[in-house]
């Protein structure tokens, strides 16, 4: 039961959170950027499942549902930063070339590394309780928190370096036709 359960919540999760990047950006293309690199920052909390010897449970579920909404906000504060940067380089006639956007993004992605530092290290430390706690309840609260956990060394990651190449593999595109 709980597994037929999942099958219908986890879609209809990712739906929502693609209805609400879409609405955010109101671009399918970079809703979809967001979305595709979810399934990329999951993979710290497989790992640690794996590691920890954990079956996926629902409460493994609910901490995955909850990694996807705090993997799209990585992606979403990112995307801003970088779209903020490519405007400031557009407003100064500097993006002209494949080597400008790249550029620009960098300069984008640099500014959220301690906010996203900052960001996963509170995260951490707030599940670390859930995580090693001991007691009534510590089993499930334990298969809840790691898949977050395990989540919060890649996630950052990914929307640190993945995120900002795929935007410049999109974007790069898009100026070359631009540009003769």
């Amino acid at each position: 039961r709980a597994t037929k359960r999942m099958k219908i919540v986890v879609p209809f999760t990712l739906a929502v959170i693609f209805l609400l990047l879409y609405l955010t950006f109101r671009s399918a293309a970079s809703a979809t950027l967001i979305m595709a690199t979810l399934p990329f920052a999951l993979v710290g909390g497989l790992w640690l499942i794996y590691l920890l010897g954990h079956h996926l449970s629902v409460a493994s579920g609910v901490g995955f549902i909850a990694l996807a909404g705090v993997s799209a906000e990585f992606g979403v504060i990112m995307l801003i930063y970088l779209d903020n940067a490519i405007r400031e380089h557009e407003a100064r006639g500097q993006m002209q070339t494949v080597a400008d956007l790249r550029e620009a993004l960098i300069e984008g992605a640099v500014l959220r590394v301690r906010p996203k530092a900052m960001t996963v290290a509170v995260i951490i430390a707030g599940l670390l309780p859930l995580f090693i706690g001991a007691g009534t309840g510590s089993e499930v609260m334990q298969r809840i928190a790691a898949p977050m956990v395990g989540g919060m060394i890649t996630a950052p990651l990914l929307s640190m370096i993945v995120l900002p190449a795929a935007y410049l593999l999109l974007r790069g595109r898009r100026l070359a036709r631009a540009v003769p």
